[in-house]
C-alpha cells in the first residue's frame, strides 16, 4: 500500500514539479539554477493565487470579526453552546468557512514535500535534470541534450555567488552563505506569520494569563487563543531554521522566495478595502444583538434558558397567530 501511494505521488506530484523546474531552467538565459529556482517559485505563487486569495479573504474577514467574537464569547459567559450556535450564526452571515484555508494548506506542503524530492534527486545526481525530463522536453529544449554530454555545464549556484548543493552546516563545515539563505527564510516566514495575526486590543500574554489561572480566574478562550497565535510566529521560524539548517540551500532559495511573494501576495489582499470582501461573496455581518440567539442571552441569564426554549416560544406565537 506503502509503495503504491509512493509510486503515486512520484508520478503525479514530484515529476511534474521536477518538470516544471527543468523547464524554467532550460529555457532561462544563462541557465542559472538558483534563478530558474527563484522563477519557479513565483511560478507556483502565481498557479496557487485563485486558491491563496480566497484564503486570505477568509483571513481578513476573520481578523474584521474579532471584536464581535469576543462580545459574543463575553455575552454568552462560558455556555458553550450558546456561543457556538451564536458563532455559527455569525459565520453564516459573513459567509466564511473557518476551515475554508486548509485546502490550500495541505496543496502548499505537498508542492513543498515534492519541490523537495525533486531537489534531492538532483542534488544527489545532476543528470536527474535530463533522465527525468518529460520526452517532448528532451525533444525541444537543446540546452538539455548539452547536458546529456557534458553535466559539467550545469550552474548550480545562486549567480554564481552561492552553492545550492552546501547545506549551512554539513560535512565540509559552517556556509556563510547557506546560513544567510536560513536565516531569511526564517525571517520571511515571521514576517508572513505576523502580517496574519489580527492586531488585538488590550491583549495579555500567555504567561499574564496562566497566572491569574493560577490565582483561581477563570481563563477566556479567546484571549487563550490570540497568546497561542503570538506564540505561534516565534516558533514556526525557528521550526523552518532548525529543519532548513542541515538541508542544502537550494530548499532554503525556495523559501526564502515562497515566503517574499507570499508576504506582497497578502499585503495586496489584506489592505484592499472592504468592498472588495463583498464582492467575493461576503456580507455585511449584523451587529451581534441581532442575532436570534444573541436576544435571549441579552435578556436572561444564560444558565436559566437553554436555546431549545426559544425554538419552542417562536413556535407558540405562531400558533396564536
Amino acid at each position: 500500500m506503502f509503495h503504491a501511494l509512493a509510486i503515486f505521488f512520484n508520478q503525479f506530484v514530484v515529476h511534474p514539479i521536477l518538470n516544471l523546474l527543468i523547464f524554467v531552467y532550460a529555457i532561462l538565459p544563462g541557465h542559472n539554477f538558483g534563478l530558474a529556482l527563484i522563477l519557479f517559485t513565483i511560478i507556483i505563487r502565481l498557479l496557487l493565487w485563485p486558491l491563496v486569495k480566497k484564503q486570505l479573504h477568509q483571513t481578513k474577514a476573520m481578523r474584521k470579526l474579532q471584536p464581535e467574537i469576543t462580545k459574543i464569547k463575553k455575552a454568552t459567559k462560558g455556555n458553550r453552546q450558546k456561543e457556538s450556535l451564536m458563532l455559527m450564526e455569525l459565520y453564516k452571515e459573513r459567509g466564511i468557512n473557518p476551515l475554508g484555508t486548509f485546502p490550500t494548506l495541505i496543496v502548499q506542503l505537498v508542492v513543498l514535500i515534492g519541490l523537495y524530492s525533486g531537489l534531492q534527486k538532483v542534488i544527489k545526481n545532476p543528470h536527474t535534470l535530463v533522465s527525468s525530463a518529460y520526452p517532448v522536453l528532451q525533444q525541444h529544449l537543446g540546452w538539455l541534450t548539452q547536458l546529456s554530454h557534458n553535466i559539467k555545464q550545469f550552474d548550480n549556484t545562486l549567480f554564481g555567488l552561492i552553492d545550492l548543493n552546501r547545506p549551512a552546516f554539513g560535512p565540509h563545515g559552517f556556509y556563510l552563505g547557506a546560513f544567510l539563505l536560513v536565516a531569511g527564510s526564517a525571517f520571511a516566514q515571521f514576517y508572513q506569520a505576523k502580517q496574519l495575526l489580527p492586531a488585538a486590543k488590550d491583549k495579555r500574554s500567555l504567561r499574564s494569563i496562566l497566572k491569574d489561572a493560577g490565582a483561581g480566574k477563570a481563563a477566556d478562550q479567546s484571549e487563550v487563543n490570540a497568546a497561542v497565535s503570538q506564540k505561534t510566529i516565534y516558533i514556526l521560524p525557528a521550526v523552518v531554521f532548525l529543519f532548513t539548517v542541515n538541508l542544502p540551500a537550494a530548499l532554503s532559495l525556495y523559501w526564502l522566495a515562497g515566503g517574499i511573494v507570499a508576504f506582497i501576495q497578502q499585503s495586496i489582499v489584506l489592505n484592499k478595502d472592504e468592498k472588495e470582501m463583498e464582492t467575493m461573496g461576503g456580507k455585511p455581518s449584523r451587529d451581534v444583538a441581532a442575532i436570534p440567539e444573541a436576544e435571549v442571552v441579552s435578556e436572561l441569564p444564560v444558565a436559566v434558558k437553554p436555546v431549545k426554549n426559544v425554538k419552542h416560544k417562536k413556535g407558540n406565537k405562531r400558533r396564536k397567530k
